[in-house]
């Protein structure tokens, strides 16, 4: 398992999505419909995050994020059968892609 290189600055629950801003810029985007857990959290439970080297843990909601998943578009119960899993390969590079902007 690797560690995280960047660091975290900041995460936040806006608008049906989280928001993993890092220090170098580069932004994690990703919709909490995507996740049969965080789906059924408040906007309250989705803000209380704690962040690791390795992930994201939403204690209340007991969903844990890894990294590396979110950066290849798994954002969790990542299983065959999965809402990452069924998208098209093409879709999902797309997604990732778009989850790894720059801030202006």
């Amino acid at each position: 398992m690797s560690t995280l290189v960047d660091a975290v600055k900041t995460v936040r629950y806006r608008a049906g999505r989280m928001i993993v801003a890092m220090q170098s810029g580069v932004e994690i985007r990703f919709p909490v419909s995507d996740n049969p857990r965080l789906v059924k959290g408040t906007p309250r439970q989705l803000n209380h995050v704690e962040v690791s080297p390795f992930g994201l843990h939403w204690p209340d909601l007991d969903e844990d994020l890894s990294f590396r998943g979110l950066l290849e578009g798994d954002y969790g119960q990542g299983h065959p059968g999965g809402a990452a899993y069924k998208r098209r390969p093409e879709a999902r590079r797309a997604a990732v892609a778009e989850s790894r902007t720059k801030y202006g």
